[in-house]
């Protein structure tokens, strides 16, 4: 890399800087190639005013290393990977309630409407972060067709559940389909990590899910003894022992019923009764 005395820095405008801070301080020159990749290796280690500043450093430092041809694959990898490692540390720890929706019937719909299916598929996540923020719930990630949230209370988490099926039933879908997810709730204390939440709690919330029909929402044991008193309006029903795929020994599932939810479903998908 070049030397860039005081002299030859000075004369650089501040185009040529991928930070400049409110007193007029420059940081990280981009003004060649060998500059660029030197920032990519230091961004880490600059001090930023804020986070917006933050992220306009890192876009311009970005486009500078798409100017000069330089495909920075390891420095996005780390910025995504402290990212998700800043967001897991505002997820609850210890013992939480885990909750998976998926949305019923998805490769049909992915057939029928084309194109159209991302609009359907952004109103659904619209529809569940609303309920999700509105029960002091958190959202640990957003993917495919399945939406995973995690709450310190139990109770806020089936409030949630069942403020979606009822928002879910209310809603009007592009082509006018019928769009219903399933639900899944289990408690336990999974592991925090910078990718979320890891472990054996989060393995039975997924089969839970699986188990379950469109509008149906299921909760195991561990969620049902850590409820205490019920919400008002809100009535399980057991479904009795079952074993889901590939979970050690057999779990107690039990059917949420409220007010303005559908009652009567087939038999419990992929699982065998005890």
């Amino acid at each position: 890399m070049a030397t860039l005395d005081a002299k030859k820095r000075a004369d650089l405008p501040n185009s040529a800087f991928a930070y400049v801070d409110s007193k007029g301080n420059r940081r990280l020159p981009i003004n060649d190639e060998s500059h660029v990749r030197n920032a990519l290796s230091r961004f880490n280690q600059v001090k930023f005013e804020s986070e917006e500043a933050r992220e306009r450093a890192f876009r311009r430092l970005l486009q500078a290393a798409t100017d000069y041809g330089i495909a920075p694959i390891g420095f996005v990898t780390r910025q995504l990977r402290e990212a998700r490692a800043a967001e897991s540390s505002d997820l609850p720890a210890g013992l939480v309630t885990l909750l998976l929706s998926d949305i019923e019937g998805s490769t049909r719909l992915v057939q029928d409407l084309g194109e159209k299916y991302p609009s359907l598929l952004d109103g659904v996540r619209a529809l569940i972060r609303d309920s999700v923020d509105s029960h002091q719930g958190y959202e640990v990630d957003s993917r495919a067709d399945e939406f995973f949230a995690v709450f310190a209370d139990a109770a806020d988490g089936v409030a949630a559940a069942v403020e979606i099926q009822r928002a879910m039933q209310k809603a009007t879908w592009p082509g006018g389909h019928r769009v219903q997810v399933r639900i899944g709730l289990n408690s336990g204390s999974p592991a925090v990590t910078d990718t979320g939440y890891v472990g054996l709690p989060v393995h039975v919330m997924a089969r839970v899910c699986n188990a379950g029909h469109g509008g149906q929402i299921l909760l195991t044991d561990s969620t049902r003894e850590e409820l205490g008193e019920l919400v008002e309006g809100i009535v399980l029903v057991s479904l009795g022992e079952v074993r889901l795929q590939g979970l050690p020994g057999p779990q107690t599932v039990y059917q949420v019923r409220s007010r303005g939810l559908v009652e009567e479903f087939p038999s419990l998908r992929v699982v065998d009764p005890t």
